[in-house]
C-alpha cells in the first residue's frame, strides 16, 4: 500500500471577510492511499490561525504519519494532537475501504435521492455588500441565513438585521449570526439584548474562546441561544469535553470535524450534547469539495432536519469539481455529475 500527501491552495472567488480578517486563499492537504487496485483520499483541512494543529511541524508530522500508514503501523499516538490530520486519515481510510472512493457512506444523500437543508452564508464587507448577499440568498430560495458580524459598526449591523426583519418575519426566514468571538465580555450581554429584538435563531461564539467564567454567565443570562464554535477547538478527550459542557451549559454546539479531529470525535460531542439537552449542527471549515463531500455524507447519517452549514463549496475559483450542488437552501449529490480528478488520482 502506498500512502502520500500533497498540498493544495484554494483561492477565494472574492476576498471573504470575518471578524478575524479577510481571507483570500486557504491551503489544504490531501492524503491519498493506493494499492494499485483500490484508491482512497482524505482531506486534512488545516485552518491557519484557528486549527489546534496550526503548528510549525504540521507538514513534517503529516509526512511521518503517511510513512507510518504505509508501513501498516498504528498512527493513533502520532495524530493525537493533530485534529486536521486525524480527520484526513479517518476520511482516507474510509474512502479506501469504500466500493467507490467518493461514496464514504451508503445513504439516500450519497445516492442522490435525498438532500440536506443548509443555511446561506453572508460574508462581511460593506453593509451594502452584506445586504445584497442577504437578499440574493433569500431570492435564491434560502430560508435560513447566517451572517458574520462583529467587524463593522454594531449599529449598522443592527440596522441591517432590522431591515431584513422588516421584509421577512422569523417564520419566513431564520437568521443566525456568528460573532467569531468579537464581543468584549463586559459588553456582550448588552449587545445580545439589542440583537434579541430581531428574533435570531442563535449567535455563535459571542466572546473569544477560553473565557469560561464570562461565557458560563452569558449562557445563563442570554436572551438569544448561544452556540459554541471556537470554544470546542483543542478539547480532545471525552472527560474534558463533558466538563466544558457541564461548566458552560451552552444552548448549542457547532461541529466542524476538521477542527475537532474527525467524525468519531464529532460523534463523541454529539453524544455528550444529547445527554445534556444541548442542540447541535454541523458546519464545514472551508474544506475543498473532497472534505465537504465526506462531511456532508457523514451528516446525512445523523438524521437531522436542522439547516447545516455546508454551503461553502462554491467559494473557490479552483475547487475540485464534484457532484455536490448547493442551491435553493439545500445541498444535493447529483450522480449525473462527476468528479474532476485532474488534481487528484
Amino acid at each position: 500500500m502506498k500512502v502520500s500527501y500533497n498540498k493544495y491552495t484554494l483561492n477565494f472567488k472574492q476576498a471573504s471577510g470575518t471578524s478575524r480578517g479577510v481571507l483570500r486563499e486557504k491551503e489544504t492537504f490531501f492524503i491519498e492511499i493506493s494499492d494499485g487496485l483500490k484508491y482512497g483520499i482524505g482531506e486534512c483541512g488545516l485552518f491557519r490561525g484557528l486549527s489546534f494543529d496550526d503548528v510549525p511541524d504540521f507538514e513534517d508530522q503529516l509526512k511521518k504519519i503517511c510513512m507510518a500508514l504505509e508501513d501498516g503501523a498504528d498512527v493513533t499516538s502520532l495524530y493525537a494532537d493533530y485534529p486536521a490530520i486525524r480527520m484526513g486519515v479517518e476520511m482516507a481510510l474510509k474512502s479506501f475501504d469504500a466500493d467507490e472512493p467518493f461514496h464514504l457512506y451508503d445513504t439516500p444523500f450519497s445516492k442522490g435521492t435525498q438532500s440536506i437543508s443548509i443555511n446561506g452564508l453572508v460574508w462581511m464587507g460593506s453593509i451594502d455588500f452584506m445586504r445584497q448577499q442577504v437578499f440574493d440568498k433569500i431570492d435564491e430560495g434560502y430560508d435560513c441565513i447566517k451572517l458574520k458580524i462583529g467587524a463593522l459598526d454594531f449599529n449598522l449591523e443592527c440596522q441591517l438585521l432590522e431591515e431584513i426583519r422588516a421584509h421577512y418575519s422569523s417564520s419566513l426566514v431564520t437568521l443566525r449570526v456568528d460573532a467569531n468571538g468579537a464581543f468584549k465580555p463586559e459588553e456582550a450581554l448588552d449587545k445580545l439584548e439589542r440583537l434579541s429584538k430581531y428574533e435570531l435563531h442563535s449567535i455563535e461564539q459571542p466572546i473569544a474562546a477560553g473565557q469560561f467564567k464570562f461565557l458560563k454567565k452569558l449562557c445563563a443570562q442570554t436572551p438569544i441561544p448561544i452556540a459554541l464554535d471556537e470554544e470546542l477547538i483543542g478539547v480532545l478527550n471525552a472527560v474534558d469535553k463533558a466538563a466544558m459542557l457541564d461548566e458552560i451549559q451552552p444552548q448549542y454546539i457547532i461541529l466542524k470535524p476538521s477542527l475537532l479531529g474527525g467524525f468519531a470525535a464529532a460523534e463523541e460531542w454529539i453524544t455528550l450534547a444529547k445527554a445534556r439537552n444541548i442542540g447541535w449542527w454541523v458546519t464545514s471549515a472551508l474544506e475543498s469539495n473532497i472534505g465537504l463531500n465526506a462531511i456532508a455524507q457523514w451528516t446525512a447519517t445523523l438524521n437531522t432536519s436542522m439547516p447545516q452549514g455546508l454551503g461553502t463549496g462554491g467559494l473557490f475559483t479552483n475547487n475540485i469539481e464534484s457532484p455536490l450542488v448547493a442551491e435553493m437552501g439545500i445541498l444535493q449529490y447529483n450522480n449525473k455529475l462527476s468528479w474532476d480528478r485532474k488534481h487528484i488520482k
